[in-house]
């Protein structure tokens, strides 16, 4: 079978190629780069710019034909892509026109459209639950504007809570794992009620480094079967700053994957490549400036065209300024009558007005100047700007080299687009304003025609095409009546914010166009300093700003847009300057509750739970079914050990929504604090199946409730399950290590938890348990050291710096361990375990009395501790008081009885120390021989030597016997697994 010819199309382009005037240069060095072996190839990266109208766009289409007919495969892309998703999406479906699928890309970006939607829809009935009837009580307008599901995914997933997520100040007071971890990975916690697993979360959570991999993946996979690949960056002064960092990244470095090296890039722009991005990319960038044509090379142009009369080749040439797109657009209508020959010698006009002049068609002439008004041409577009007379016309004016074709939209050259305007705006007010109204209206109706079908659950914000559609509307009317028009323009941006940062860049494009086209310094002036608002480091706090200080905003809309600005300062973390937004916003509606959550999760963040529980109730108030309110004031009421409170909170959610996983999670978590683990169990397993791919979230807590019941096996087996769904889940892989830990399995608790670090540098309960198990294992440095690390992480943690005290102490750095134990006391006074040990260290320094002072607050605090009243006997036996034996007699009272809790490992054995100090040496010695019995680990056994040596001062006669006790405990430590 005949292998298939060309396509009209093609030999179109052939055609056009043969005819291509001037860039010799840059074409003789594009074909010489497709010549070479990819490996060989020193340009790579090739960069045209010049100003608009110099061919920039004409060059990339003839390089683009050139690059074909070579056997390459090419992709294209313009300012029609905002970012670097939908530039990965315009290349791969031009593959797929060619035959190319990338389908594993496909499908990923498919996923990634589908879980987005989930997310969103997801999002949005977490914040209210099921969507109330238009009648119901919950219909009023009373709660403010809704936020949109983007909005709540940044607001949600853009920060750790404090106290709540394990790696932001979780260890306050004495450490408890369960309770302090109750809020783990919250911050994903909305999106994984609704998506299937945890790379379902990634995906949608950061997109870019999620598909570019597969992207490069397949890109690979098209370049192995083709010569070359080609991409082309059109019009990159306005893509450039979405896609600079994106492109450099897949160029120069493997973060993402590999680059094939058969692939070309060719960026056309106006201006020269940013240089934070490339500035160290000059050997690598070949550099294309384009100036007008030469003399030569125009009327080489203009004789391919069949203009050869000299008077109306020195008039193109004049008009023109050798411009190539105005060569071109005076080049395709010339004077053919005696009359319009006369007017060449006419000095006045411009070559937009000459070309009009010398198009004899009435009704072309009309379409030309009516179809400069969109931005944008299709047919119906045009069929909307032109008048009956010229409704056929459409094919004509696609064919006039000004006008760009891609995929049925066509678009004017900037530059003659510009003048057209300038032409009619001046000559016509009156019609200007008409058709700009005309063309408003046409897209209004396509909006409303749009708006009949059933709105997409989470808003018409969230329909690309409805947003296109209301995008171009506003144009058009800022065009047709600019003052009349920025009001309503200006309120338009805080949905376009509220939708997304991308989606307000368009909108200030938009802006930006109507400026330029109408020439308002109102439209400009706005324009501008929006401008110089998105260039700023937070460009959506800086453009709410703008607004709230210059837009004459209605109140409500004055609401939204701090409501927007308390958003980004809190997930900035400028928590103050939060709460002032959502304060003023209140005030302006106090029954508003986007707001008034708002401040609940500001409270929350902060640690004001109190504060975050009334604002919380006060939008269930308003709104009984605010799902995410009810859900957050559970999780607080849970984490502040008000367990009735918080079962109530999740009953209501699961009333709502049956299988909300975060609810049955949270309320199992609560159950199993109670004690109550059947039903602990009977909600963690009914929420880990709602999704089994993406439970991890609620494996771990399942995991805590096994563990509290002795099933460690199979906590085990549930953490292991979590770090296999999400190897990367820091509070799974630190749980793991703590059971690990307890069940004397150091090597795997110190694996996980430096696992856990490896994600989460600075996660203090990372920290805290591989901290522990260094001491376990008698390795005081490696825990101390960990310790320093939690207290530079948490500075005001007062376990942390207790703890960092403790080994301290235990290493002879007394003066610090005071210090430490200061700070803790400061931080957390009511603690007697850190008033003992700070008795214990004034005791080894000799400071008698200040040490009897801290020793009887901490007894005072609580007087069944035994270690505070061995230290309390120390003391008292250096000083020879004779209360020393009645404190000695309440230590072995107190750890002889049944009921005697575990000690701390520091501790060792008070009641061996007790008998050792009496001395009665004979229990002594049967208490050492049940304390080896009981395999104490490394670290009891080295802390029980400090101790040992420590009593010497205060009984140097006892020497001997405490130094064999000593040997015989150096004996076992010897036969303990390495630290």
């Amino acid at each position: 079978m005949a292998g298939r010819g060309p396509s009209r199309q093609e030999l179109i382009r052939r055609r056009r190629s043969g005819g291509f005037i001037g860039r010799q240069g840059e074409v003789t060095a594009f074909r010489d780069a497709l010549r070479q072996p990819p490996e060989e190839a020193a340009q790579f990266l090739f960069h045209i710019r010049g100003p608009g109208g110099v061919g920039k766009s004409t060059l990339v289409r003839h390089l683009e034909t050139i690059a074909r007919e070579s056997g390459a495969v090419t992709a294209y892309v313009d300012e029609s892509v905002a970012d670097v998703v939908e530039t990965m999406e315009a290349i791969s479906a031009q593959f797929a026109q060619r035959g190319l699928a990338m389908k594993a890309f496909e499908k990923l970006l498919a996923t990634y459209r589908r879980r987005r939607h989930e997310a969103d829809a997801g999002l949005l009935a977490a914040a209210t639950g099921p969507a109330p009837s238009a009648t119901g009580p919950d219909a009023a307008g009373a709660g403010g504007p809704q936020p949109s599901p983007s909005s709540m995914i940044a607001s949600q997933l853009g920060l750790a809570g404090l106290g709540m997520i394990p790696g932001v100040g979780a260890l306050t007071g004495a450490v408890d794992p369960n309770q302090v971890a109750a809020g783990a990975d919250r911050v994903k916690a909305l999106l994984s009620t609704r998506l299937r697993n945890h790379g379902d979360v990634e995906l949608v959570l950061s997109p870019v480094d999620a598909l570019t991999p597969v992207f490069l993946e397949e890109l690979a996979e098209v370049a192995r079967r083709h010569p070359w690949v080609v991409l082309f960056f059109d019009t990159y002064e306005r893509t450039g700053p979405a896609l600079d960092a994106w492109l450099r990244d897949v160029l120069g470095s493997e973060r993402h994957g590999v680059f094939p090296a058969n692939v070309l890039v060719t960026l056309a722009g106006q201006s020269k490549l940013a240089a934070r991005t490339w500035q160290d990319w000059h050997d690598l960038v070949t550099d294309w400036p384009l100036e007008v044509f030469t003399e030569t090379e125009a009327r080489l142009l203009l004789t391919g065209k069949g203009v050869t009369d000299e008077r109306v080749v020195e008039v193109i040439l004049r008009l023109s300024g050798r411009l190539p797109v105005l060569v071109s657009t005076l080049a395709e209508t010339q004077p053919g009558t005696v009359e319009e020959l006369e007017e060449i010698g006419d000095p006045s006009g411009t070559a937009v007005e000459r070309f009009l002049k010398w198009v004899p068609d009435p009704a072309r002439r009309a379409a030309a100047l009516a179809c400069a008004f969109p931005q944008e041409l299709d047919e119906d577009v045009y069929r909307a700007a032109v008048d009956e007379e010229a409704a056929e016309l459409f094919g004509w004016l696609r064919s006039m080299p000004f006008v760009t074709d891609r995929s049925g939209h066509c678009r004017y050259h900037e530059v003659v687009r510009e003048a057209m305007l300038r032409l009619q705006r001046r000559q016509s007010p009156v019609r200007w304003e008409q058709l700009h109204t005309r063309l408003a209206d046409a897209f209004r109706r396509r909006r409303e025609h749009l708006e009949e079908a059933t709105a997409p659950s989470e808003g018409w914000w969230s329909d690309e095409t409805w947003r296109s559609l209301r995008l171009q509307e506003a144009y058009h009317h800022l065009c047709a009546a600019p003052r009349a028009a920025l009001p309503l323009f200006l309120r338009d941006l805080l949905d376009a914010y509220d939708h997304g940062i991308t989606t307000l860049r368009r909108w200030a494009g938009v802006l930006a166009a109507a400026a330029r086209d109408t020439q308002s310094p109102p439209l400009t002036r706005w324009s501008e300093d929006l401008r110089a608002a998105l260039d700023r480091p937070t460009p959506g706090t800086a453009t709410l700003t703008l607004l709230l200080t210059r837009a004459d905003l209605a109140p409500g809309d004055r609401g939204l847009a701090l409501t927007l600005r308390g958003r980004d300062h809190r997930n900035g973390r400028d928590f103050a300057q939060a709460l002032a937004d959502y304060t003023e916003a209140l005030a302006l509606n106090p029954r508003a509750t986007r707001p008034r959550y708002g401040r609940g999760r500001t409270y929350e963040l902060v640690g004001r739970r109190d504060e975050a529980v009334a604002e919380y109730t006060r939008v269930i108030d308003i709104k009984p079914r605010h799902v995410l309110s009810l859900v957050n004031r559970g999780m607080l009421h849970y984490v502040s050990s008000r367990y009735e409170e918080a079962v109530a909170d999740f009953d209501t959610v699961v009333g709502i929504v049956p299988e909300h996983r975060q609810a049955l999670t949270g309320r199992g978590a609560t159950h199993g604090a109670m004690g109550r683990y059947e039903e602990a169990l009977a909600d963690l397993s009914q929420a880990a199946a709602i999704q089994p791919g993406n439970s991890a979230w609620t494996l771990v807590h399942r995991a805590k409730v096994l563990e509290s019941m002795g099933r460690r096996a199979e906590a085990l087996a549930d953490l292991g399950r979590a770090v296999e769904l999400s190897p990367d889940y820091v509070w799974a892989l630190t749980s793991r290590a703590s059971v690990h830990r307890e069940l004397g399995r150091y090597e795997e608790a110190l694996a996980d938890a430096d696992q856990a670090l490896v994600h989460e540098p600075d996660d203090p309960l990372a920290l805290f348990v591989r901290a522990t198990t260094w001491a376990q294992l008698g390795d005081f440095e490696r825990a101390l050291a960990d310790w320093d690390h939690v207290h530079a992480v948490s500075p005001e943690n007062s376990w942390a710096v207790r703890r960092r005290g403790d080994y301290r102490r235990m290493l002879g750095s007394y003066e610090e361990a005071l210090a430490d134990y200061g700070r803790a006391v400061e931080l957390l006074p009511a603690s007697a375990s850190t008033h003992t040990a700070r008795g214990l260290t004034l005791r080894l320094l000799g400071r008698h009395a200040e040490a009897l002072a801290d020793l009887a607050r901490s007894i005072e605090i609580d007087p069944e501790d035994a270690w505070a009243h061995y230290e309390m006997a120390v003391v008292r036996a250096a000083l020879r008081h004779p209360e020393r034996d009645h404190h000695l007699t309440r230590v072995v009272e107190l750890r002889s009885s049944p009921d005697a809790g575990v000690q701390d490992a520091l501790e060792a054995d008070s009641l061996l120390l007790a008998h050792c100090l009496l001395p009665d040496w004979e229990r002594a010695e049967q208490r050492l021989a049940e304390f080896l019995e009981e395999a104490p680990t490394p670290g009891q056994l080295r802390a029980l030597i400090v101790n040992l040596r420590g009593l010497v001062a205060v009984t140097p006669e006892a020497e001997p016997r405490i130094e064999g006790f000593c040997q015989a405990i150096e004996e076992r430590l010897t036969d303990a697994p390495p630290a």
